[in-house]
């Protein structure tokens, strides 16, 4: 078996392991989640992705290794803009904590599907036409400066959803919540609760954002092991980090820019290697950890300044 064989097979194994003792241990059905136990889910899932970069590192090779924590680190990274998006959702909606375990749950296995879909459609076009990886770069240099010069509101607007206007004209809706189903019969009618609404719009909020993040994977590697693997790894965390940020919203004041920055930079990374000029794997990564560790630190050192200011 290849190198790359090996890890497909350890991926799976602790795929299938963690998956388990994440439904048996950490997550309960209708129970909502502590934000200790989102700590510890998400050490968990942080520590489970590291550590498979550990063993690519051991049987794949260093730079595949550090393709692969360049690839993780930015996806997480990115992850966090969505799921500071699930949050206004759910708090639109009102969805009650004890059903947004198993909502989330659905969502993100849904997201794992869509982006397995999408990347093996990426790979295959970037394999045909290599100049896509250009088209790649401009939007997403173009996304982040878009990001780094709008203004960020901290609230969803439904009526400017295009999938929620559709579900109103499409399915007979009912704010209705009977045991966080998404479907109930009233009169021998069939009507779609609230609960389905928002599994289909978070569904279509992931596809918005795996348009920037998968093309944006592809400019660390084209090693499709390394792109699987980290994209499943960084959407598997997206849970617990769901309860972990949720009353934390209002504290990342940076991160937007943050990540802006960082798509930015793999949008340029892209770009010039039509001038065969080719960024060493060891700074992306340097980079990446860089503008995101450090507009979390800048993001908690501007709050700390503002709780000081207000008690004096």
């Amino acid at each position: 078996m290849t190198p790359n064989g090996w890890a497909y097979l350890v991926f799976g194994v602790l795929l299938v392991v963690a998956i388990i003792i994440d439904l048996s241990l950490m997550s309960r059905k209708g129970r909502a989640i502590s934000i200790r136990q989102a700590l510890y889910q998400t050490f968990f899932w942080v520590s489970l992705g590291v550590l498979f970069g550990v063993f690519v590192w051991l049987a794949v090779g260093t730079v595949p290794a550090l393709e692969y924590l360049s690839a993780y680190f930015m996806e997480w990274g990115l992850s966090l803009d969505n799921i500071f998006v699930f949050i206004l959702i759910f708090a639109f909606f009102r969805i009650p904590e004890k059903y947004s375990n198993r909502l989330l749950l659905y969502g993100i296995m849904l997201a794992i599907v869509l982006r397995i879909i999408f990347i093996t459609i990426g790979v295959v076009l970037i394999a045909k036409f290599h100049w896509i990886l250009y088209i790649f770069g401009v939007i997403l240099a173009g996304t982040g400066i878009r990001m780094m010069i709008a203004d960020t509101e901290s609230e969803f607007k439904a009526d400017e959803n295009f999938l929620y206007r559709m579900l109103r004209k499409v399915f007979p809706l009912t704010t209705e919540t009977e045991e966080g189903k998404f479907v109930i019969v009233r009169n021998g009618r069939r009507l779609y609760t609230t609960f389905f609404v928002v599994f289909v719009v978070l569904a279509g909020t992931d596809i918005l954002f795996a348009l920037d993040s998968i093309p944006a994977v592809f400019a660390v590697t084209q090693n499709k092991m390394v792109i699987y693997t980290s994209n499943i790894f960084a959407v598997l965390g997206l849970r617990s980090l769901f309860f972990l940020l949720k009353g934390a919203v209002s504290r990342f004041d940076y991160l937007h820019e943050g990540i802006a920055i960082v798509l930015i930079f793999v949008g340029v990374k892209m770009l010039i290697t039509y001038f065969d000029i080719d960024i060493h794997i060891g700074v992306s990564l340097g980079v990446i950890i860089l503008c995101l560790a450090g507009s979390v630190v800048l993001s908690l050192i501007k709050n700390k300044k503002k709780t000081n200011d207000s008690s004096d």
